[in-house]
């Protein structure tokens, strides 16, 4: 624990670790000359059993050959797209991208294709490496139709056949010199104008975020580290990733959570540690009481996207035999920011989301006139270091709305610091939700419910919910008799991921307004938890 004594909520840079000019090709090329011969990469299919394998020498090789291709047919600085889900080809490509200088631009593989029209078109991508399908998902199908009227797109690439892919970039290229703060992806993430906003991340910040967040929960050289996180996230991409490059770590990458499988490899496998969200937790511990398994090999369980329950970390501690690590943060940062110790205290290990990482300023500002309060006091959480993105893709009026002229990046989220710089999340200014560990974003929601001939207006807002933390609610106000939930569902399924739909509908004839007309829509989340309303749920 860092030992401070603060009196306003203003965190300064701790200097125990040393930030480093490092770039992801570089993570990669220091990982092969230290432990060329050691493990770096371990598949996990999606049935749960384990496929490839490859060093850390291997991994290089096959990265350096792509980017060395991708780089005679894309310039540096150009986006790609990636549209899959957690394949070891993921990792290849992120490497292969980086070491050609190229941007890479994440994306969900449950998205339809509005949405991965406005992905492509916001960033710029050139290119687009996907796989053919994913859990009923026809992504190769949907991306032919959409990239016929996107003529940036010069090329789509199936990314699960990289053979096929050298087949095609025959040619080859010098690499290029690239620099720490140069763009390293685009990670799409909350909006408030109906779609998310394109937050661009350099070589420096996740790198150096990565290993630091992964140092935290003791993960040392030659234990597996186990990744069902999705790629298209920090959490996946970043900190698992790069964190193990840099720790010369396993990682396990799983094509598909599934709590029975998750368990067995976890024994199989001697897994260390591993990064899930409160709803994968639930199903392991509901798994592993049905069909116990030697978990013996843990020694951290890492979680965060949403509130953790101080009851669920003594499930997971119990059932585990291992400690337990909160982190928090989000995209624009990298993505981790604080995270509690191993050490901690259950207090602290439970009602706080930690200590900020070394090198890293959080401060805690009033949302009425920006100033650092007094420790205790509630506000926004801010964040200025190394790790904060370079800016919104293409938004600069976002960017300044977001990062101020201090340097400091308003999360949206409110919070309180006590004297020693532990962090306690309350709320947030935004209103983004957190479904199972992923965001969701009600502007995007709502300008799809709008489309319906029938719907005046919509409020969508988070539910808690004791599976996914947060679902979604919409409050609708109709032209005519109350639609029929089934088909509301169908008609937001046609533009919409699965998880982005309602769970829950209500019709109402009113809305709670402020002084100036707008909705309140924390009324409307307390007059639905306190039964006030008619709920439809699907």
């Amino acid at each position: 624990m860092y030992e401070v004594s603060l009196t306003h909520s203003e965190f300064p840079a701790q200097d125990d670790e040393t930030i480093r000019d490092t770039t992801v090709g570089q993570v990669l090329r220091e990982a092969a000359a230290d432990a060329g011969d050691q493990t770096g990469l371990i598949e996990c299919r999606e049935d749960g059993s384990i496929g490839r394998r490859w060093t850390f020498a291997e991994l290089l090789s096959e990265s350096e050959d792509l980017a060395g291709r991708l780089a005679a047919e894309f310039r540096p600085g150009e986006r790609i797209a990636v549209w899959s889900p957690n394949i070891p080809e993921w990792v290849i490509v992120e490497y292969a991208a980086a070491l050609a200088g190229l941007t890479l631009v994440t994306v969900n593989p449950a998205y339809r294709p509005a949405e991965l029209d406005y992905v492509l078109r916001q960033s710029g991508s050139v290119a687009l490496f996907l796989v053919p399908a994913y859990r009923g998902n026809p992504m190769r199908e949907i991306a032919d139709e959409v990239v016929v009227g996107i003529p940036d797109i010069r090329a789509v690439y199936e990314m699960n056949d990289l053979a096929t892919v050298r087949q095609r970039l025959q040619s080859k290229a010098p690499l290029p010199v690239v620099k720490a703060m140069d763009p390293v992806q685009i990670q799409y993430t909350s909006g408030t104008t109906g779609f998310p906003k394109g937050a661009i991340l350099h070589h420096r910040g996740i790198t150096n975020n990565a290993r630091l967040t992964l140092s935290r929960i003791g993960l040392t050289r030659g234990q597996v580290y186990l990744n069902p996180m999705p790629m298209f996230h920090c959490s996946g991409c970043a900190v698992a990733t790069l964190g193990t490059a840099q720790l010369r770590a396993t990682m396990l990458i799983a094509a598909m959570f599934d709590p029975q499988n998750m368990l067995d490899v976890i024994e199989s496998e001697q897994v260390y540690g591993l990064l899930a969200v409160p709803t994968m937790l639930v199903a392991m511990l509901e798994a592993q009481a049905s069909s116990p398994r030697d978990l013996a090999s843990v020694g951290a369980v890492v979680s965060g996207g949403s509130m953790v329950p101080p009851e669920l970390v003594k499930k997971v501690q119990g059932a585990f035999g291992a400690e337990f690590c909160i982190v928090y943060g989000q995209t624009e940062t990298s993505p981790v920011v604080t995270e509690t110790r191993l050490t901690d205290n259950f207090t602290d290990a439970t009602e706080t989301v930690g200590q900020p990482l070394a090198c890293t300023e959080i401060s805690i500002r009033s949302t009425d006139d920006n100033k650092v309060v007094p420790v205790g006091v509630v506000g926004e959480i801010c964040s200025r270091g190394y790790c904060n993105m370079l800016g919104y893709n293409d938004n600069p009026e976002a960017t300044a709305a977001t990062i101020d002229n201090d340097g400091w990046l308003h999360t949206g989220d409110l919070g309180t610091m006590d004297n020693r710089g532990y962090v306690k999340v309350t709320g947030r200014v935004k209103e983004m939700i957190i479904r199972g560990g992923e965001n969701l974003f009600p502007a995007e929601i709502e300008n799809r419910l709008l489309e319906h001939p029938e719907i005046l207006e919509v409020a969508v807002v988070g539910i808690p919910d004791e599976k996914w933390g947060e679902v979604v609610a919409a409050f609708l106000r109709v032209s005519g008799e109350p639609l029929q939930i089934e088909d509301l569902v169908v008609f937001c399924r046609e533009t919409l991921a699965p998880q982005k739909t309602p769970r829950h509908w209500v019709f109402v004839e009113d809305w709670p307004l402020t002084g100036s007309g707008k909705i309140q829509k924390f009324v409307l989340a307390e007059r639905f938890q306190a039964g006030e309303y008619e709920v439809l749920s699907r």
